[in-house]
């Protein structure tokens, strides 16, 4: 189903007895996120804070912090079938060769145009509009850890227009609050937004930015997937909720923006402006370093009458953004085997924090393919970043780290089946001999062959026979073994 906004997906929790209004005074600074930290790692329900300190406006938090809520974020009752579905755009059972056949794919093509995002003339978002005296303490942004450099904005869908080609893109920043108009734009080198402003410093103009805070959830999940510089995250967002996601125009900047968020900030980056931001707890579980970024200015903020801020906690984990992540790897799993066709299933375990470990399951069949794979992995867009990447054959569950652990340990030659590459990290990557560069690892955990240099007889796994195994089902049943 597609929800209408932010509020119809709370009200939607609401009604599964999934969302906890917390009507005692709680505090911005720190208790927000003690208390959702704690919830979070429970796998306990979305949070709507009711009666924050100084403010009149409600903070809702882990809307998607777990798997069965980011589920019904994107309206689905798995993952995988949304990957299945951009697949049957991609690789229809039959392509089109003849007149007929182009034909019959025409309703396909028609269908995502349907997801098209729509612009409107106004919209929810446009009821309060400030020009002058703006104010972002006036919205209870989040300070959530101690060494926190202090409070920042943690589920920004910030958008920016490419300066040569016009394209829109939307992503994710973390945004620091300086004071009442600034704010810090953290653009990893690596990502859309930052080349976006590499360019305007060619043109020797600002950056037009524009930031959404709340929306539906299927739009805020969008921005966080990392779609090609094609792909517009709002066509993505409306061929996930089924329906185009409304856009109204900015009032001080030349962007759309979803006409049903809740706050919208406007503003530009000077490209040539940098400004020290951070420490911040980051999704690591350690503090990320303060360092120079380009810094973001409001020129205008509107919002709904009776705006609800929301915010994500990001730190040690399992938080809200691993099941985002674990979304992201369900979704995108058949295009990466699309790639890569040897590959069986993916995971991104919590404990790697999406870059820091990829654990893979091929189809093996000739040797050295293990390591073929790794190497395709690390040319494949952000998988570049991945720190380690463990491979093991298709029988393995890779969803079952205990069991990925065990053929790890038991299988491995240290000399013979660990790989190491130098290239590109990411930012938050603290143990990195240089920032953003260093080396990576690859671990072959799959059975070796003979042409693999290994000629004795490979030993076979431990297992019950089926029969034994039905017999003593049957006993236990009957007799309560």
């Amino acid at each position: 189903m597609a929800y209408k906004d932010l509020r119809e997906f709370i009200k939607f929790l609401e009604q599964k007895d999934l969302v906890k209004r917390i009507k005692t005074e709680v505090s911005n600074e720190l208790e927000i996120t003690e208390i959702t930290d704690r919830v979070t790692k429970a796998g306990g329900p979305a949070l709507l804070f009711e009666n924050v300190k100084g403010y009149n406006i409600p903070v809702v938090t882990n809307l998607m912090g777990t798997l069965e809520r980011m589920q019904m974020a994107l309206g689905v009752d798995d993952l995988d079938d949304i990957g299945k579905e951009i697949m049957s755009f991609l690789q229809p059972p039959e392509l089109p060769t003849g007149f007929f056949d182009k034909l019959k794919a025409l309703p396909k093509l028609a269908q995502i145009s349907s997801f098209l995002p729509k612009t409107v003339k106004t919209g929810p978002v446009k009821e309060v509009i400030i020009k002058e005296d703006i104010n972002l303490y006036k919205f209870p942004i989040l300070k959530c850890w101690p060494g926190d450099g202090g409070p920042f904005i943690t589920l920004p869908l910030v958008f920016t227009k490419d300066p040569e080609t016009g394209r829109r893109n939307v992503g994710m920043y973390r945004m620091q609050v300086y004071d009442k108009t600034t704010t810090g734009m953290h653009w990893h080198i690596h990502k859309s937004g930052r080349e976006h402003m590499d360019k305007s410093k060619r043109f020797g103009k600002p950056l037009e930015v524009a930031v959404a805070l709340g929306g539906d959830p299927a739009t805020i999940y969008s921005a966080t997937a990392p779609l090609p510089p094609e792909i517009d995250e709002m066509l993505f967002a409306g061929f996930l909720r089924k329906e185009p996601v409304e856009m109204v125009k900015c009032e001080t900047v030349d962007i759309e923006v979803p006409a049903n968020a809740e706050i919208i900030l406007e503003g530009y980056v000077d490209p040539g402006e940098t400004r020290l931001e951070g420490p911040f707890g980051d999704h690591t579980g350690y503090y990320s370093p303060a360092d120079q970024y380009p810094v973001f200015h409001v020129t205008c903020i509107t919002h709904r009458k009776n705006p609800i801020y929301p915010a994500t906690i990001v730190g040690r984990p399992i938080q809200e953004d691993y099941f985002m992540g674990k979304a992201t790897e369900r979704i995108f799993l058949p295009l990466i085997k699309m790639q890569v066709p040897e590959i069986v299933d993916i995971n991104m375990p919590a404990e790697g924090v999406f870059h820091n470990c990829v654990i893979v399951s091929i189809c093996k069949r000739y040797p050295g393919q293990a390591k073929k794979v790794m190497c395709s992995m690390w040319g494949m867009g952000l998988m570049a970043l991945a720190k380690l990447i463990i491979v093991v054959d298709e029988e393995v569950n890779v969803q079952d780290v205990s069991e990925v652990m065990w053929r790890v340990f038991n299988n491995i030659d240290a000399k013979r089946d660990m790989l190491i590459v130098d290239g590109p990290l990411d930012d938050l990557d603290h143990a990195a001999p240089l920032y953003r560069y260093g080396s990576k690892l690859g671990i072959d955990a799959t059975k070796k062959w003979p042409e693999e240099g290994y000629n004795r007889e490979w030993p076979d796994v431990i297992e019950m026979s089926e029969d034994i195994k039905a017999l003593v089902d049957r006993k236990w049943k009957e007799y309560g073994i």
